[in-house]
């Protein structure tokens, strides 16, 4: 079984659109619970909760990776990034049993993609996204690294990343809109 999240509702087949490797591909996993994170974007949410104005494709913000078990680990990044991103979202998570001409990505565990569209065989609504997510932790299925915790260990890392990623002569507005908020003391 293949899984795919969206907000869009009512989809009978996914088409692929540009994706962040600049191919139109659509992604799948095969673990229900890891494409729950992909019901929101906060890059996205903060900007329009805060009146930004984009008119073209919203950067993604992925703060996951996983751990030696193939477990999904959510870090926050700041304070409260979990409940900001997810509470309240509704959507969907569509399913397919069988795909066609799939690809496995080398860089993500259990993560598909493919370039051709494809027939939902079924769907789940996902009422809030953050309780789901939450829901997923109960059962163990996905690890929550909260900013506390997550800072403890790796705040010489993300201030590293978050100025790499400011100075970036690519940065889009979006982005540093939401950089500029989200990591101010970083950014000083």
């Amino acid at each position: 079984m293949y899984y795919h999240a969206s907000q869009v509702t009512d989809v009978k087949e996914l088409i692929p659109h540009v994706s962040n490797h600049n191919k139109h591909l659509i992604y799948f996993s095969s673990k229900r619970e890891n494409v729950l994170v992909y019901l929101s974007n906060a890059i996205e949410k903060f900007c329009k909760e805060n009146n930004f104005e984009w008119n073209t494709v919203w950067n993604k913000w992925a703060s996951y990776g996983f751990d030696k078990d193939g477990i999904q680990c959510i870090e926050e990044y700041y304070p409260d990034a979990l409940e900001e991103t997810y509470k309240g979202v509704s959507g969907y998570v569509y399913y397919v049993e069988k795909i066609e001409n799939i690809d496995k990505q080398d860089d993500i565990p259990f993560a598909y993609t493919t370039s051709n569209n494809v027939k939902i065989d079924g769907f789940e609504y996902i009422k809030d996204a953050y309780e789901a997510i939450l829901e997923e932790e109960k059962k163990g299925t996905i690890r929550i690294i909260r900013y506390n915790e997550f800072i403890k260990t790796k705040q010489e890392w993300l201030y590293k990343i978050i100025r790499k990623e400011y100075n970036d002569e690519n940065l889009t507005l979006d982005y540093k809109f939401f950089l500029e908020n989200k990591f101010k003391t970083i950014l000083k």
